[in-house]
């Protein structure tokens, strides 16, 4: 398997003309706050002055996941493919907000343990009926956890969007992307491990220490995608390698929360620049999320107390980059609105 080359974005000389046009709305410098600095952003991973937010899109990636095995959830494993037959009635929240934000959304099944047969919006891409108990062994081989990655790079080379979210749904995998963030980060387990679907507090610390014993277990696996199928689920590994074939791409990447964040946790493990690409849309109310952030350097658009997943931050996301390529486009120069400059 091949990572795919990532350029990182910055580019001087682009970067200065885009200072320019922002700084000459009018307005006073940086009073737009964040959303200058997003259409900066865009605009470099676009290559362009006049950056835009025309197609974007919002793939959502469902698998089921084998450490359910030890009761880290409140939920039966069978609410995946219960929600992935949601996703594809039309009833979910991200199809009432990607449908209000106007963004199209792809339900992607990356291994769910359930057969679902040829079904309109569904795309098939089942490595396996599920991870495997990753308390006993890894969730995945290593040649699963690649064919899961190349299919999410492969997704993306079929997509004619501009700007990428990513959303997930299976039951387990806050477990899993805890997992994840502990072996990658060194982030002490107690701080990575939440609620999930809503666990107590007895549930939370059965929940850890699950985690605590699959690091032991797996201690000899170092290489970022080694951890990968140590501890990661399949849809999972689709969204590192669709967000590095979409950073390839030059998309912007739209990152959701808990579980999306863990897989580029492992995209930028592999390749840092990928990071230059994404924007991340909120910061999750799931315990372990702003410190994930934290660790990447990221600084979240919205704070909502969201933790449903589904890539539903994203999609309420939206608004705000269209946002900042709109007042770029669209608002007067001090010039052109005979508008004084500030003095001196």
């Amino acid at each position: 398997m091949q990572i795919p080359a990532i350029s990182p974005i910055h580019d001087a000389d682009l970067a200065a003309r885009l200072d320019h046009r922002i700084d000459d709305k009018t307005k006073p410098q940086g009073s737009l706050g964040v959303l200058e600095r997003l259409a900066r952003q865009i605009g470099l991973i676009q290559r362009s002055e006049r950056p835009v937010v025309a197609k974007p899109a919002i793939v959502v990636c469902a698998g089921d996941h084998g450490v359910t095995a030890e009761g880290i959830s409140a939920y039966p494993q069978s609410v995946t493919w219960q929600m992935v037959e949601n996703f594809l009635a039309g009833g979910a929240a991200i199809n009432v907000f990607a449908q209000q934000n106007g963004c199209a959304l792809h339900i992607v099944d990356a291994g769910v343990n359930h057969e679902f047969g040829e079904r309109a919006g569904l795309v098939a891409s089942k490595i396996a009926p599920g991870t495997r108990n990753f308390c006993t062994g890894p969730a995945m081989s290593e040649a699963e956890c690649a064919r899961a990655l190349e299919a999410g790079m492969q997704f993306v080379d079929g997509l004619d969007c501009d700007v990428l979210g990513f959303g997930e749904m299976g039951i387990g995998n806050t477990t899993a992307a805890a997992a994840l963030m502990a072996s990658l980060t060194g982030i002490a387990v107690r701080d990575c491990v939440g609620a999930g679907t809503g666990l107590d507090q007895k549930g939370i610390a059965h929940k850890a220490e699950v985690v605590e014993r699959a690091l032991r277990l797996h201690a000899g696996a170092q290489a970022p995608l080694a951890r990968l199928a140590a501890f990661g689920g399949f849809e999972i590994a689709f969204i590192a390698g669709a967000m590095l074939g979409g950073a390839q791409r030059r998309m912007v990447l739209l990152v959701d929360g808990f579980i999306v964040t863990s897989a580029l946790l492992v995209a930028a493990a592999v390749q840092p620049a990928v990071l230059d690409y994404c924007v991340f849309s909120h910061c999750s109310d799931e315990a372990g999320h702003r410190r994930m952030l934290d660790h990447l350097g990221a600084r979240a658009l919205m704070q909502l107390d969201l933790r449903l997943g589904e890539g539903t931050g994203g999609a309420l996301a939206l608004p705000l980059l269209r946002a900042a390529v709109n007042f770029l486009e669209r608002m007067a120069t001090f010039s052109s609105a005979s508008v004084s400059e500030k003095n001196g």
